[in-house]
């Protein structure tokens, strides 16, 4: 060591405090201190801003997640089905003269299931309608159900108590309906517990209670098959009983069609020449009538959309809202730092971390809320509609909702930091 030399020079930056080593960092810190302090002393105003993205994410989270459940329900729905083609007479209509209420627009129903039954490329051939009938108990008055006319036996119908059907369809008597009526009905849970019956018990099902009391049917099985479809409690009688009861006999009218194809048959070359054969129909494989079915619906997506739009619009002009709030009442404040030299940036630093610290309380509350409010919607869907998973919530969903809180937080900022650019000291002092 040479003579004279400090022994404590080489510790010198060892002992240099950290705010000179790192002053970026050093700024941050600081900037996200003031801004935690200032919006702890505007508790009301920090409060309704967090809310408001709160809402803005739980709606966001919640659409999202409603939409994908809803296509994976439907999904599910088609592929329990056990169908591979469809045939529709175009969109069901009301028909508020008429008995059952709806418009069926396959005609001569059981004649084309003889016919598309001969092709060699189909299997199962299965016409259902779909009717508003009067149904009462013996221990409950007149209620107003979904009744089908349709098959409920094979494979494709999951009978959870009772046998089902115990013969085919015998009253239409190739066309006469002369046979006998089996006078035999299907219901679901919901039905089951709102007329209080069970399998063995009595049920009056008409299209006008007139004809009701006069067609006693008894239940012979408990199937969630036709609900789960419909999405509303219903009773399932042979096609032919339900024409009968409602009227409908005279053009042996059909709401839809389901086909199985044959073993080694391509769904969608069949339900093509099917198509091509009965052009005045409109013929669908599987994904093709739940997409049609989807589009139905767009008008309903569409102002489901709206809302969210709406909830991200006001989360975000609170967070506008708080932080031009914050400018306004400290301009003074403001413009004496600006005086002694803080520059825009780190009071606009400041800002964006206020920003930040709302936007990820409200985030992470929104993600927090929306798994009790998927449970409550799934709930009610599945008191409503039988469906339980109407909601679901996968990990990019909540990911995408605290991704727009984050944006919301950093918008805001932006959108503040030119009144800070804009203050001129000398104006406020």
């Amino acid at each position: 060591m040479t003579e004279g030399a400090d022994p404590n020079r080489g510790s010198d930056a060892a002992t240099t405090p950290e705010s000179s080593q790192f002053p970026r960092l050093s700024r941050v810190r600081a900037s996200a201190g003031i801004a935690v302090s200032q919006l702890s002393h505007a508790r009301g105003r920090t409060v309704l801003t967090v809310l408001g993205i709160t809402l803005a994410v739980l709606a966001a989270t919640l659409l999202a997640g409603t939409g994908i459940g809803v296509i994976q329900t439907g999904q599910q729905q088609f592929d329990a089905a056990g169908r591979d083609v469809w045939i529709t007479g175009g969109p069901v209509r009301f028909s508020p003269t008429g008995v059952g209420g709806f418009e069926n627009s396959i005609v001569d129903a059981h004649g084309l299931d003889a016919e598309l039954e001969a092709r060699e490329d189909v299997k199962v051939v299965t016409p259902m309608s779909f009717q508003t009938v009067y149904v009462r108990s013996n221990e409950s008055d007149y209620e107003t159900l979904v009744g089908v006319g349709a098959p409920a036996r094979g494979g494709s119908v999951q009978i959870t108590n009772g046998s089902g059907f115990s013969r085919p369809d015998v009253h239409y008597a190739g066309g006469n309906y002369t046979g006998p009526m089996t006078h035999e009905v299907v219901i679901d849970q919901r039905t089951a517990e709102m007329m209080n019956v069970s399998v063995g018990d009595s049920l009056y099902v008409g299209g006008t209670t007139g004809i009701a009391r006069e067609n006693e049917f008894t239940v012979v099985g408990v199937s969630p098959t036709f609900s789960r479809f419909l999405g509303t409690p219903s009773v399932v009688v042979h096609l032919s009983e339900l024409q009968e009861v409602t009227g409908s006999t005279g053009a042996d009218t059909a709401t839809l069609m389901t086909l199985t194809v044959a073993d080694g048959a391509d769904p969608e070359a069949v339900a093509a020449d099917i198509q091509a054969d009965y052009p005045d129909y409109d013929v669908r494989t599987n994904q093709e009538q739940l997409t049609e079915i989807l589009r139905d619906q767009a008008v309903v997506m569409a102002a489901g959309g709206s809302l969210v739009f709406l909830a991200l619009l006001a989360g975000l002009a609170l967070s506008v809202n708080v932080l031009l709030s914050h400018v306004y009442h400290q301009k003074r404040e403001l413009a004496a730092l600006k005086a002694l030299g803080t520059s825009s940036s780190t009071l606009s630093l400041t800002l964006v971390a206020q920003a930040l610290v709302l936007g990820t309380f409200g985030g992470l509350l929104g993600v927090a809320l929306s798994f009790p409010a998927a449970v409550g919607l799934n709930r009610l869907a599945q008191l409503l509609v039988g469906f339980g998973d109407v909601v679901v919530l996968p990990r990019a969903v909540l990911a995408g909702g605290f991704a727009i809180a984050f944006v919301m937080s950093l918008v805001s900022s932006l959108a503040v930091s030119r009144q800070i650019a804009g203050i001129r000291p000398l104006d406020h002092l």
